[in-house]
């Protein structure tokens, strides 16, 4: 019996180091082939739109991609190679992990996420690099406070806000960093006509707000506006379209008069819409407009709040062609939306 318990554990302790160094070499081949990309990319003098050098190493999308060119292209000095970015959940996706990683840019993350925290130290971010983890319910009365106290001022290289739902607000709040690339996540099912965003309140959550997973955040117009006020210049979007890029106007010159061919503002189509028990509804087009077509929101040019659904339809021809193929159908829908 003794003999059988010793030959178990060393079997275990095999397995253990087997899967362990496996996922080691697999962490590694695949920060590799980031980096080959990263060379790649930056290599890229012009481009046709940001969707040309998207790749995913740790972002959700191809954000990884657009920031490793932006930065390149923007110049960042190195004064200044700090990023903030909060609604990271784990840190594990996230829009500046490669940032962190293949140029060793500070940074500061925040997150209502306790488990951010042992996330961060699990993979050994914490003590491999100059990163500041925080775990805070961020509103427009504290984030600067929150972003103070944590060691960060003045001008920054990098500022992403992804907390699906008061981003518009808490955008508009930040004052005291100044960055030099900004990203938004944009909610696309509000349109691109209307400067729109859901309301403010301090303890909006998206998963509580409507069960559809729909209502959130603040439409590609409002921020616009916003980058406008801030004085950012829209650089385009990432190609499932749920993440805008702004430069701002002393660095976009560098990016937009001679690298940067087409800026553009796409909708989405993932379907990411869900049922009441959480389950996901795969409601694609304009069905997820009329999801949450009763819901209020805030026009931030006016401050005129209204419902959704009384807005005449809110998508471009350009967005409509894109997202159902052909306007032949738009006076049908659009009917059926306002009924």
């Amino acid at each position: 019996m003794p003999g059988k318990q010793m030959t178990k554990k060393l079997v275990n302790r095999f397995r253990s180091w087997l899967v362990g160094d496996t996922n080691t070499l697999l962490a590694q081949s695949h920060d590799l082939i980031g980096r080959m990309a990263s060379w790649q990319v930056r290599s890229q003098k012009v481009i046709s739109s940001l969707q040309d050098v998207e790749f995913k190493v740790s972002s959700q999308w191809g954000e990884d991609g657009i920031i490793d060119w932006l930065v390149e292209r923007a110049d960042v000095p190195s004064v200044s190679r700090t990023f903030i970015e909060f609604g990271v959940e784990t840190y594990r996706e996230a829009n500046t992990r490669f940032l962190l990683q293949n140029r060793n840019w500070r940074g500061l993350v925040m997150d209502g996420s306790a488990a951010m925290i042992e996330k961060t130290k699990e993979d050994g971010l914490t003590w491999r690099h100059d990163l500041t983890v925080k775990q805070a319910f961020i509103t427009r009365e504290n984030i600067d406070e929150l972003i103070s106290s944590a060691g960060f001022v003045g001008e920054i290289g990098l500022l992403s806000i992804d907390l699906d739902g008061n981003d518009y607000w808490i955008w508009e709040a930040i004052h005291i960093v100044n960055p030099i690339i900004c990203i938004c996540e944009y909610n696309a099912v509000f349109g691109d006509i209307y400067p729109i965003s859901t309301p403010y309140h301090s303890s909006f959550d998206r998963a509580e707000a409507h069960h559809s997973y729909l209502y959130f955040g603040a439409s590609i117009a409002a921020f616009l506006l916003l980058a406008a006020k801030k004085g950012y210049r829209f650089v385009g979007t990432n190609m499932a379209a749920n993440n805008a890029f702004f430069v701002r106007e002393d660095y976009a010159k560098r990016i937009v008069d001679s690298s940067l061919l087409h800026i553009e503002a796409l909708p989405s189509l993932f379907k990411e819409s869900r049922e009441a028990s959480g389950q996901l509804s795969y409601i694609g087009g304009m069905g997820r407009l009329e999801q949450i077509k009763t819901l209020p929101v805030v026009n931030v040019e006016t401050g005129e709040t209204v419902r959704l659904g009384d807005l005449k339809s809110p998508y471009s021809k350009t967005w409509l062609d894109i997202m159902i193929g052909s306007t032949n159908k738009v006076v049908h829908l659009a009917t059926a939306f306002q009924d």
